[in-house]
Parts: C-alpha cells; structure tokens; sequence
C-alpha cells in the first residue's frame, strides 16, 4: 500500500465580498471560502501559505469582479462524493446571471426527488463563486441557504444581473 501525500497552499485575496481565501492541492484549485462560510475547514488544513499557484485563479477572479468574464476555465480538485461531484457538474452548467432551482437541478441529473440531497451537495461546494452554488434557489423564487450567507447570495446575483449597487 503506497501513501498519497498532498501538498497544500493557500493565499487571501480581496474581492468585493470580502476576503477570499484561495486552497490548492499540488498546484491545483480545491477551495475557495469566504469569511465566516459554513463548511469551511480549519485554517490549518489550508497548508502553507504561497500565492504562486493562483495566478490564473487570481486572474480569472478580477476578470469576473471586472465584469469581463462570465464562465471560468480553471483546473479544479474536488474532493466528494460521485453524487457531489455530478451537483458540482451541473452547478457549472448553470449560464451567468441566471438561476436555477434545486429540483430543476436534480431533474437534470436525472433524480428528480432528489433535491433536498442537491441542496446538501451545493452546501458542500469546496470553490464558491467559481462552481456557481450562489446560482441556486428555491422552487418558489426564494433565496435560501448559502454557505457565504444570504446578503452575499443576494449581492452575487444582484452582480451577475447588473443591478448591483456596489
């Protein structure tokens, strides 16, 4: 039996909501949190801190602060389950400023009673922002849960609509 060992770094950076904080596993994104977001690990799981493998993260992240880009293209490392990462999947699929509900996802991925089981997938998305969970809401048109809270929900998608007053 061999051991996998898995180099972590991390770095901050600013955005407009807040402090993000940026996690790779051997060079490649696996996290993406913002401060006080339910689900984020101990900060002593984030490795060492050293900005040299977000570049292209970092990038790609003012682009769509900037407004400049709508779709990142990004190696990820999500650690999950089969069924988080097919959430995770279809999350990506969902078109900048626009939204869907949690069963419309559970639909697409074929297991259309399974919403409340995609609401604890998004829930666990590892890279917010960049894996769209914010786009997600409820089947009547609310805003409902979001591990970076409701405000930054609402601010995100206020954002991506272009009626954002930030």
């Amino acid at each position: 039996m061999s051991i996998v060992s898995t180099r972590k770094q991390h770095t901050v950076v600013d955005s407009p909501y807040g402090p993000l904080t940026l996690v790779a596993a051997d060079g490649t994104l696996c996290g993406l949190y913002m401060t006080d977001q339910r689900h984020r690990p101990a900060e002593e799981t984030f490795g060492v801190r050293d900005e040299r493998p977000f570049g292209a993260v970092i990038d790609q992240l003012n682009a769509y602060f900037q407004s400049e880009l709508t779709t990142f293209d990004l190696p990820l490392a999500l650690a999950g389950t089969p069924f988080q990462r097919s959430v995770w999947a279809e999350l990506q699929r969902i078109p900048y400023g626009e939204t869907r509900t949690y069963g419309e996802l559970a639909t697409a991925l074929g297991k259309p009673n399974a919403s409340r089981a995609v609401g604890l997938a998004n829930g666990k998305n590892p890279v917010g922002v960049i894996v769209p969970c914010h786009r997600v809401i409820g089947a009547n048109g609310d805003l409902t849960g979001y591990g970076g809270g409701l405000d930054r929900k609402r601010r995100l998608l206020d954002f991506e609509r272009g009626t954002a007053l930030f």
